[in-house]
């Protein structure tokens, strides 16, 4: 029987034993083929998490069949006979049940797609470090093609949300890179970035800290305890990721931006200690988003500070380092509370903000601590639909009772992708039962 033939059944009624055809692309779900025997409840949950509403099925191939599938084998999809129209008749569809299964589907399918798009970004990142010295202007190519897919996708979303990214292995220099570009691109677009000049600083943004593969080991990151000898050597990053850069074939507004990463609006930085006027736009933004994630994702993990302490610290006391208008405008895109802050709502309940829209920041997205869902069911509650709620105070992972801690599982690392934004008019999917 042709594929196109086989029947179609709700991916609800999905069970163990069942064969699958998913209708996908092979980089649009996890799963090594597209047609498989399904083994356990974990791969019904990944399937369902994957946005469809009806999946294909081979019965001859199954070891188990739903009522609906085994009516349903006359080879054409959608044909019900006469017992499945009397079961639909007789037990008709819970509603409320079935959206909240529906805007389930479409988150799980929403952070499967941007973590997806976060590991090949990373992916990305370390072949570009391998072909680095063998072929630098392959290598180039592959940043500017990977910055220009993420400039379409940005372009394309309307209005962007932040979206913290639950669960993500792989190495720190690759997800800094991700999280610089990702976060710098979104800024550059709020300051009104757009066409060579937002290309430009997400290149840089990629390419930021390349150079850090030409020092030794001990003084690749930088560490408080370097003698003056060490730092220099590791200031020299700079200066190797410059000579790189240019190796791609990356031009002035790209160089310049790299060469500047780590100076200061009050000229405290380096290599050269020019001060704001002196520093590109491009610069402005990735010396600012480069210490904000350092501060999230330090080397040492137990110094890592929360995305509320660090736009706290940022804002206090280092304010003199950044350019103002920059500065302003990555508070009002990531609001007071950035994704990955834990908080108290205002009704005491304790949540991990998920995802922020810069036009409503402070009202993001969060994962509240319900001990009556599992956390693998639970809906992001959208604070911008609910105007009796608001986010109380920011807390550490060390303050939250246990029982929450373990619900909330705040990440010891904090990555970020961008989704669209989700309106106050977006339905069910923001505003669990």
């Amino acid at each position: 029987m042709s594929d196109s033939l086989l029947p179609l059944i709700p991916v609800l009624d999905l069970r163990v034993g069942h064969f699958v055809l998913l209708d996908l692309g092979w980089m649009e779900h996890p799963f090594p083929r597209n047609s498989f025997r399904i083994g356990s409840e974990r791969q019904i949950e990944t399937i369902r998490a994957l946005g469809l509403t009806r999946v294909r099925i081979d019965p001859a191939r199954s070891d188990t069949l739903t009522p609906e599938a085994a009516v349903n084998t006359s080879g054409i999809p959608g044909t019900p006979n006469e017992a499945a129209t009397t079961t639909a008749t007789e037990a008709p569809a819970d509603t409320t049940a079935q959206q909240r299964a529906q805007a389930l589907a479409e988150q799980r399918r929403a952070l499967q797609r941007c973590e997806r798009q976060y590991h090949e970004g990373a992916r990305r990142y370390r072949a570009l470090l391998e072909d680095m010295e063998r072929d630098p202007q392959a290598a180039g190519q592959q940043a500017r093609a990977l910055v220009g897919t993420l400039l379409t996708d940005i372009q394309g979303h309307g209005e962007s949300a932040i979206r913290l990214l639950s669960d993500v292995q792989g190495e720190r220099a690759a997800q800094h890179a991700m999280n610089v570009t990702v976060l710098a691109v979104l800024l550059g677009r709020a300051l009104g970035m757009d066409g060579e000049e937002l290309e430009a600083l997400g290149v840089a943004a990629f390419l930021h800290d390349i150079g850090k593969t030409r020092l030794p080991d001990l003084v690749r990151h930088k560490d408080d305890a370097f003698t003056a000898a060490q730092l220099k050597v590791y200031q020299e990053h700079v200066a190797h990721g410059v000579g790189l850069a240019r190796a791609m074939g990356m031009g002035p507004a790209v160089l310049q931006a790299i060469a500047q990463h780590h100076e200061a609006a009050d000229g405290s930085g380096f290599p050269r200690g020019c001060r704001g006027e002196d520093m590109s736009r491009c610069a402005h933004v990735l010396a600012l988003i480069n210490r904000y994630d350092g501060l999230c994702n330090p080397l040492n993990p137990a110094r890592a500070l929360t995305p509320h302490e660090s736009l706290s610290l940022l804002f206090a006391t280092q304010k003199a380092r950044f350019d103002l208008v920059t500065l302003n405008a990555f508070i009002r895109m990531v609001g007071v509370y950035p994704p990955g802050s834990i908080v108290q709502l205002s009704d005491g309940r304790f949540a991990l903000v998920q995802a922020v829209n810069s036009t409503r920041p402070l009202k993001p997205r969060v994962l509240v601590h319900d001990p009556r869902t599992p956390r693998s069911e639970a809906l992001l509650l959208d604070l911008q639909a609910e105007p009796s709620l608001s986010i109380q105070r920011s807390l550490r992972a060390d303050q939250l009772p246990r029982a929450a801690l373990d619900y909330l599982e705040p990440r010891p690392r904090y990555c970020y992708f961008f989704e669209r934004a989700v309106r106050p008019d977006s339905g069910p999917a923001g505003t669990p039962t």
